[in-house]
């Protein structure tokens, strides 16, 4: 039940709703947990959120662009600069406050998903990776 806590929390703190699952992936350590599960509960729950938000990006694109929030042309400028230059800012996923946008984005700007995967677990596991070496 403890590794499916911290998958929920995880992927809530993923999506733009604003929590975290790094305290609770601390507390989980200090109660002796896997941390080899936790490592791999909370960054897969981490990982799916992100990949809602790319969804919702997706989809949300085609709903701005018939809302006139969006223009084409705008949207396919900065598609090309975001296919150059995306794989560095996803790297930039796990931080607070703009990784979360950066997925969602990533979404609407139609990356590559596979790219966008790839990178997005990397810099999950790297993080909670980073916060299990310092905790335990």
């Amino acid at each position: 039940m403890v590794y499916l806590i911290l998958f929920i929390s995880a992927f809530i703190s993923a999506t733009l709703f604003p929590l975290g699952s790094e305290a609770l992936l601390i507390y989980n350590i200090k109660e002796n947990y896997n941390i080899y599960l936790l490592l791999f509960f909370a960054t897969t729950g981490n990982v799916l959120g992100s990949v809602l938000n790319y969804y919702l990006g997706l989809k949300g694109e085609l709903y701005c662009e018939r809302k006139k929030y969006l223009k084409k042309e705008t949207i396919n400028k900065y598609k090309s600069i975001f296919d150059k230059y995306g794989s560095y800012t996803l790297l930039l996923s796990w931080m607070p406050l703009i990784g979360d946008p950066l997925t969602f984005i990533a979404g609407i700007l139609k990356y590559n998903f596979k790219k966008f995967l790839v990178l997005v677990f990397i810099a999950k596991f790297i993080r909670y990776a980073f916060i299990i070496y310092l905790v335990y």
